[in-house]
């Protein structure tokens, strides 16, 4: 205990205490410096994110190597901030790289831009998401059909570009599916993973059309892989249904009374009559 004691006691009195202060300021450089680092800190997450901290860093360790080289003329402290001043410049540049590294043709860059970027998903997630899709947008002519009902199989999920999808019941008409919604959420909802099915509706192009669509094997694949992936589309499936449900106004039947529900695409719900 004695040793310990004098060790905190050498560690706290032992070093020379300031009895004057300097008077003068230091010089515009270490003022500099310090601004750049208030600032660098003040840097959010993702790519640009790292850039930007990177960057302000980079320079306030860069001054505080000039001021310790020119007004302080210390060679350790020069020597430390030279050297994360270099840290700095080579995760600046390899970060530069990664951004550079991601890219995407226009529609996959304005998906992006529309969708997935506001809810804050990383450049390097959104690319497993794009790979996983194989970076191909697929062209749905206008009449043309998605899927058929009672004939089409659910082994896909599939997210509207462009264009304007209807959607029919035994001929009568349901809501339409606008660009950034999925073509067929509710098929995808009611199935587990293990289950097979088809589609209960019928999805038409009113227009010429732009989706995009994950093969069902593989989606799961990327699910099981990563699961920050699987939430995000849960999400954003669960959201697009509300959508679909909210555009239905619980009030669309479909002949002799049964009412189509939309989320459970292989059951119809007898409506009861009104009082």
């Amino acid at each position: 205990m004695g040793e310990n004691a004098s060790f905190w006691q050498s560690l706290i009195y032992a070093h020379p205490t300031c009895t004057t202060w300097k008077q003068d300021a230091e010089g515009s450089i270490y003022h500099l410096a310090s601004i750049l680092f208030v600032v660098g800190f003040m840097g959010g997450s993702g790519f640009f994110g790292l850039l930007y901290v990177f960057s302000l860093l980079g320079l306030g360790f860069l001054c505080s190597s000039v001021w310790a080289w020119l007004d302080v003329c210390a060679a350790d402290i020069f020597s430390w901030n030279f050297i994360l001043f270099a840290i700095c410049f080579v995760q600046f540049i390899y970060v530069t790289y990664q951004v550079r590294s991601v890219s995407f043709d226009r529609e996959f860059q304005e998906l992006y831009s529309a969708l997935f970027q506001p809810l804050g998903i990383s450049l390097t997630v959104y690319r497993k998401i794009v790979l996983c899709c194989d970076a191909e947008v697929i062209t749905l002519e206008k009449e043309h059909c998605y899927a058929m009902q009672g004939k089409t199989p659910i082994d896909k999920l599939s997210l509207l570009v462009s264009g304007r999808i209807r959607v029919t019941v035994d001929g009568e008409f349901l809501h339409y599916i606008f660009p950034l919604q999925f073509l067929d959420s509710p098929e995808w909802d009611s199935l587990r993973p293990t289950e097979e099915g088809i589609f209960q509706v019928t999805l038409t192009a009113e227009t010429d059309c732009r989706y995009v669509a994950w093969r069902r094997k593989k989606l799961y694949l990327l699910f099981a892989k990563h699961r920050f992936i699987s939430r995000l589309f849960s999400i954003l499936i669960g959201s697009d249904i509300a959508e679909k449900l909210y555009a239905l106004n619980d009030r669309v039947h479909v002949g002799n009374g049964f009412r189509y529900d939309i989320r459970l695409p292989n059951f119809y719900h007898v409506s009861l009559p009104e009082s």
